[in-house]
């Protein structure tokens, strides 16, 4: 089964490329004394965020992933753990039990 994202992803080397070139615009803009130089200033200070923002973005989307990756792996843990107590098994917390410590251990798998 296919897992869509709720929320389409923004391409970051698109964004990152686009600010580069309005970076580069806005300093050419800015070799001829203008008297709107301060707000130049103030506008080109604020594209330079963008590329600590998109590093922000790279490490929550990875961060996100993982998050994904251990709920999967808990369900799938409780989903095994159902079947082996309707089969009768001895221990059917086992499955969650050994998930558990795989993620705690810093596994995760």
């Amino acid at each position: 089964m296919t897992h869509r994202h709720p929320y389409p992803h923004t391409d970051l080397q698109e964004v990152a490329h686009r600010n580069i070139t309005a970076a580069q615009l806005l300093a050419a803009l800015t070799r001829d004394p203008l008297p709107l130089l301060p707000v130049w200033a103030h506008v080109i200070a604020a594209l330079d965020d963008i590329d600590t923002v998109i590093d922000e973005i790279t490490g929550l989307r990875a961060e996100l992933a993982l998050i994904r990756h251990q709920r999967a792996n808990l369900l799938a843990a409780v989903r095994a753990t159902l079947a082996a107590h309707h089969d009768g098994d001895d221990d059917p917390l086992y499955y969650v039990r050994d998930e558990l410590h795989a993620q705690m251990s810093g596994e995760g798998r």
